[in-house]
């Protein structure tokens, strides 16, 4: 009991997932056989019932796991969690939480898409998949948004806290006339006056005009951000406007959000009474307008260089793999002014007795491109997605392994009903038998044979569950490979140069070029990959203007 390890249970479900195969009741077994089969020892459990996997904050189960994983409370091994979606559905979040408890020795098990942390790959495919279902939210976040826009059309409330200024009866906007007052004096001055938003503020408050406090605001100051939004806010105008901010997350941080003023939005006739007239609600856009300033933010980040399909790419004469190289262009005075990367055969100077004639440099970002554009083409094939989801719920035929393991199963009953038989034949000898010692020497040698054959017997079957848990395991990473393909598109936009190395050496075997670059500029001539991606070799065009190469995509690696 000492050797086994202790890990730590992790359930969540929202309030819209209480479905079958996602109820914590339903987690919680799943993780609990799972823990059973292989002799893990579950320490602690946590759960976070209705709660989203958008962030982090608010989970409050989720929190006092990670505080008890850093303080090493009881020095867990892993986290056991049903899918990856169930700890969370933000990629920055997922993976900045990893990193935090990898930094405390605990890894993360995600049952269901079989994937281990620990294990080479494991992280990478964590990092995808979590991207996945954070695409998998926005979709679902989009769809259940519709009523809401629906709603905004017909010129109604769509909920919340009323703004100031009005009050909800029944579900619609009636003009507080106790509020309405200060909104009409806002919007006269600052159209009728040279104050703007600072000075209107300091008016105000000279002039003891205050927020009636209600439940959404304890402030009774009108400060300037405040007057700013009001005059911003058509409603006082009679109309209804939707989609006006967005979340955004800011630029440079993981998980650090702002609202974003949008260009472009929803704007329609309300069924509410104005306060203030559409001419005077015009005329304040465009004094705000006037006074704006406007701010330029710039991305100085720079990511170090990774060699996309170094190794990966090979010499069109030995065969050898091509790496990635960099050289730097220089002035004719001497100073640096450009680096130029690219593809170099690595038996072009003399390597173990090897040496290549072959001298061409491939630009790296030209190939990487090229690359890129056929998998892209590949997955907007027609049917390309059904296609992938077949290879997903296609079952893997594990028919012989369960057979042998049956076959062990029965050998390793019988061999201990014959060792239970020979103890209890050795029990039941009678010490005056002149032929004992005999009887008793006999039978301790079967019985020490019998443990051999035991000891043989246990050991074949665990190589037979081994072999088993390998099959199956190479079936759900090549699942996971089919998702990502599946919304590929999307994925590579946001991967990092790290995530989409590691993601190339997963899916392709080896890309192979032309000797000669070719009359629209490629060198791209086919790739070979390392699962059954298509059901049989095809040819897929790069076209540069009016000339156009074939690309061949070969099924998979042949052994």
């Amino acid at each position: 009991m000492g050797d086994r390890k202790k890990v730590y249970t992790y359930t969540r479900v929202s309030t819209a997932m209480q479905v079958e195969g996602y109820s914590l009741d339903a987690q919680k077994e799943k993780l609990k056989t799972y823990a059973e089969c292989y002799d893990y020892e579950i320490v602690g459990e946590y759960e976070d019932a209705g709660k989203s996997g958008k962030s982090i904050e608010g989970r409050v189960q989720f929190n006092q796991m990670m505080d008890d994983i850093m303080s090493g409370k009881d020095g867990v091994s892993y986290v056991l969690v049903f899918k990856l979606s169930r700890f969370g559905r933000n990629a920055a979040d997922v993976l900045s939480t990893l990193q935090t408890m990898q930094d405390f020795g605990v890894n993360l098990i995600c049952v269901e898409d079989g994937i281990d942390s620990s294990k080479d790959a494991g992280k990478l495919m964590i990092s995808v998949l979590s991207a996945v279902a954070e695409i998998e939210r926005e979709n679902i976040r989009v769809q259940t948004m519709e009523g809401r826009i629906q709603k905004a059309r017909e010129g109604k409330w769509n909920g919340g806290f009323a703004p100031y200024g009005y009050k909800l009866v029944d579900g619609c906007l009636e003009i507080n006339e106790e509020e309405a007052e200060a909104i009409r004096l806002i919007f006269d001055q600052y159209v009728n006056s040279d104050m703007g938003a600072n000075g209107l503020a300091k008016y105000l408050a000279n002039n003891g005009i205050q927020k009636i406090q209600r439940q959404n605001g304890k402030n009774p100051l009108f400060d300037a951000a405040l007057i700013r939004k009001i005059i911003k806010n058509p409603v006082y105008c009679g109309k209804i406007a939707y989609g006006r901010r967005k979340t955004e997350k800011k630029q440079g941080t993981r998980n650090d959000y702002h609202m974003v003023e949008q260009e472009n939005f929803l704007l329609v006739d309300g069924v509410h009474q104005p306060i203030v007239s559409e001419e005077l609600w015009q005329a304040a856009q465009v004094k705000l307008l006037a006074m704006a300033k406007k701010y330029e933010h710039v991305n100085r980040g720079k990511d170090t260089r990774v060699h996309l399909l170094s190794g990966i790419v090979k010499c069109p004469v030995c065969g050898a793999g091509m790496y990635g190289n960099k050289c730097s262009k220089r002035k004719p005075d001497g100073t640096k002014y450009k680096d130029f990367f690219y593809y170099g055969c690595k038996h072009r100077a003399l390597t173990r007795g090897h040496k290549c004639d072959y001298k061409k440099q491939i630009n790296e970002e030209l190939l990487d491109n090229a690359v890129a554009e056929v998998i892209t083409k590949l997955v907007r094939m027609p049917k390309f997605a059904a296609m992938m989801q077949d290879k997903i719920n296609m079952q893997v035929d594990t028919s012989a392994i369960e057979q042998e393991l049956q076959n062990y199963e029965k050998q390793l009953r019988q061999a201990y009903a014959t060792k239970a038989k020979l103890t209890e034949e050795i029990d039941s000898l009678d010490l005056d038998d002149r032929h004992y010692i005999k009887r008793k020497a006999d039978l301790d040698e079967r019985l020490n044979k019998m443990y051999d054959k035991i000891e043989d017997i246990e050991n074949l079957l665990i190589a037979a569950k081994a072999k088993k848990q390998a099959i199956e395991a190479e079936k759900m990473t090549s699942d996971n490979i089919y998702r990502v393909l599946v919304y590929f598109e999307k994925l590579y936009a946001v991967m990092s140069e790290i995530e989409r190395r590691q993601f190339m050496e997963m899916l392709v075997s080896e890309v192979q070029i032309y000797e000669k670059r070719q009359t629209n500029g490629q060198w791209l001539k086919s790739i070979k990959f390392r699962l059954p991606i298509i059901e049989e070799d095809i040819s897929m065009c790069l076209d540069n203007d009016c000339h156009m190469e074939c690309v061949v995509l070969m099924s998979r690696d042949k052994d």
